[in-house]
């Protein structure tokens, strides 16, 4: 294929444009390959040529098949791609984000490695869970235990609304069938919030792996991030679609189909984007420009791309 046709690269000043993107495709047992600006999904039924510039993150299950030129212009294209598990319920690796600044990936690094700002990062997302309170001044072990009662809360309150016995959550990432309905549902329903915080983050240019609660696992962030939707999105849909389904052999994919609509519907890209700029303190003229600069301790940034001597007659 010529190299010249395809999708031109998305600029950062088009990160904005994340919160438009319909929310993630879930592709499993299909080739895909590229035409022209889409990707090509081929099974035994056919094929379809899908757009890369109107999707946020694709999650590729087991027996894809996936060519070289397709991720060339999914990477260009901002598009979100993560390796899943089988039903979407474990994540391997992921593909590079479409932002190549490191502006907003260094402040989130000055935020997590103070102590005195990581916490006022932790506080003012446990804040944004407890609208009506105060939280400025309560410890981290406060706040974990705040957070776990409103979320045992959440569980008990979904059960009694729709009839759907609850016990506590758990779950064997090596053995998922073993698990109740509800529980196989909590794990794919949340799956899907994760991937679509992990393709915001990584777009906008944060590390999913610098958390502010969470520590020491490569989406620490994601784990942070997403904890502020579970108790509106991920947690109300696996509980409605095990009282619809019960232990249905589709039930994983059922999930994850009622989780896209919701995300459109409920436009959560769009709060978000909105929602990681409030975390991060982020300004859009930290990432307006791809700029590589050279550190220097005492001069400041200096040049890249130029041949430096220690002095003048240096050769």
């Amino acid at each position: 294929m010529n190299k010249g046709i395809g999708a031109k690269k998305a600029s950062l000043s088009e990160l904005a444009r994340v919160s438009d993107r319909i929310t993630f495709l879930y592709l499993e047992h299909v080739k895909i390959n590229r035409k022209d600006s889409a990707i090509l999904v081929i099974d035994d039924k056919g094929s379809i040529a899908i757009p890369v510039a109107i999707v946020s993150v694709l999650l590729l299950g087991p027996g894809v098949d996936v060519t070289h030129r397709a991720m060339e212009l999914m990477g260009d294209s901002g598009l979100g791609v993560v390796w899943v598990g089988e039903q979407g319920v474990r994540q391997y690796a992921h593909g590079r984000a479409l932002s190549h600044s490191s502006a907003l990936l260094e402040k989130q690094a000055k935020l997590v490695s103070n102590t005195r700002t990581r916490i006022a990062v932790a506080r003012k997302m446990y804040q944004m869970r407890f609208p009506d309170e105060d939280v400025s001044g309560l410890s981290m072990q406060v706040l974990r235990g705040k957070e776990g009662s409103r979320v045992r809360r959440v569980y008990r309150n979904q059960s009694e609304r729709t009839g759907v016995p609850w016990s506590r959550r758990e779950y064997n990432p090596d053995d998922f069938e073993a698990s109740t309905p509800i529980n196989k549902a909590l794990t794919a329903a949340h799956q899907a919030l994760y991937g679509l915080c992990y393709s915001v983050v990584s777009a906008l240019g944060a590390s999913p792996g610098l958390g502010f609660v969470h520590t020491g696992h490569d989406l620490s962030f994601i784990y942070d991030f997403a904890d502020l939707y579970k108790a509106d999105i991920s947690i109300p849909v696996a509980f409605e679609m095990v009282a619809q389904y019960g232990d249905d052999c589709e039930l994983s994919a059922k999930v994850r189909l009622k989780m896209r609509d919701i995300f459109r519907e409920s436009k959560i890209l769009a709060k978000m984007v909105k929602d990681l700029k409030y975390i991060l303190e982020y300004n859009p003229d930290d990432t307006s420009v791809e700029i590589i600069e050279l550190w220097d301790d005492k001069l400041g940034l200096q040049k890249h791309g130029v041949q430096y001597h220690l002095f003048e007659d240096d050769k």
